[in-house]
C-alpha cells in the first residue's frame, strides 16, 4: 500500500476509504478533481470542521500525491487537533512526494521540537534556511542553538545572518544586530572558534575538539 494509502487507511472512515479508492482507479471521471477537493477542504477548514476537512485533503491526495497544498492543510488540522505526530507523517509523506516543498521540512521541523526531537528539527530547519536564505529562518535556528547550548552553531548561524544583511543594504537594523551579536559570541567561544583561531595551534584545537564534544552530547 503507497504512503497515501496508508494516510487514507488512518484518517478516513471505511465508506469514505472506499470511495476514495474507486476514485483514484477509474472513477474519477465523474467525480470532484483533485483542486476541486482541495477548494472544498480549505472552506472545511476555515470553518473548522475539521473531519470533513480531514476527508477532503485525503481524498485529494488519493487522486494526486502530489498536490503539496493539501499535504500542507492535512498537517495543519492535524496540529490544530493536537496530532503533532500525526502531522509528522503526513511531512514526510509530503517530502517523500515532494522533497523540494520547503514549506512541509519547515513545518516539520516546528512539530518535531514540539514532540522534542531536538536534532531532527535542528536538521530540517538548517535545510530550511539554506534552501530558502530566509532570515527569520536562521534567526529561529539561532535561537534554538541557543536554547540547546550549542554557542558554536549559533555564531555560525548568526554569521550566516550577517553575511545575508552585507548583502542587503537595505537591511541595516539586522546588520547592526548581526555584527554585536557575532562578536559577543566570538568572545564566548574564544580559541574554540574554527574560523578566528589558529588551526595548526594545539591548545585551540583540543578546545575546539571539546566544544564538539559537548554540543554532540546536547
Amino acid at each position: 500500500m503507497g504512503t497515501v494509502s496508508r494516510l487514507s487507511a488512518r484518517w478516513l472512515p471505511g465508506a469514505t476509504l472506499g470511495a476514495a479508492c474507486w476514485l483514484s482507479s477509474g472513477g474519477a471521471q465523474a467525480s470532484p478533481s483533485a483542486d476541486e477537493l482541495l477548494r472544498e477542504a480549505h472552506v472545511h477548514e476555515g470553518a473548522r470542521e475539521d473531519d470533513l476537512a480531514l476527508r477532503r485533503y485525503a481524498e485529494a491526495l488519493a487522486l494526486d500525491p502530489t498536490l503539496g497544498d493539501a499535504y500542507l492543510g492535512l498537517a495543519a488540522v492535524r496540529i490544530r487537533l493536537g496530532d503533532v505526530r500525526e502531522a509528522v507523517h503526513v511531512f514526510d509523506a509530503a517530502l517523500s512526494h515532494l522533497p523540494d516543498l520547503a514549506a512541509a521540512r519547515l513545518g516539520r521541523a516546528h512539530a518535531q521540537r514540539v514532540l522534542g526531537a531536538l536534532r531532527e528539527a535542528d536538521l530540517d530547519l538548517e535545510a530550511y534556511a539554506a534552501a530558502t536564505d530566509d532570515p527569520a529562518a536562521l534567526r529561529e535556528l539561532a535561537g534554538w542553538y541557543a536554547e540547546e547550548g550549542r554557542p558554536l552553531a549559533q555564531l555560525a548561524a548568526w554569521r550566516r545572518l550577517l553575511e545575508r544583511a552585507e548583502r542587503d543594504d537595505g537591511d541595516a537594523p539586522l546588520r547592526r544586530e548581526a555584527r554585536l551579536t557575532v562578536h559577543a559570541l566570538e568572545v564566548i567561544v574564544g580559541t574554540a572558534d574554527p574560523v578566528r583561531a589558529p588551526p595548526d595551534e594545539p591548545h585551540a584545537s583540543a578546545v575546539r575538539r571539546a566544544m564538539a564534544r559537548i554540543e554532540a552530547r546536547r
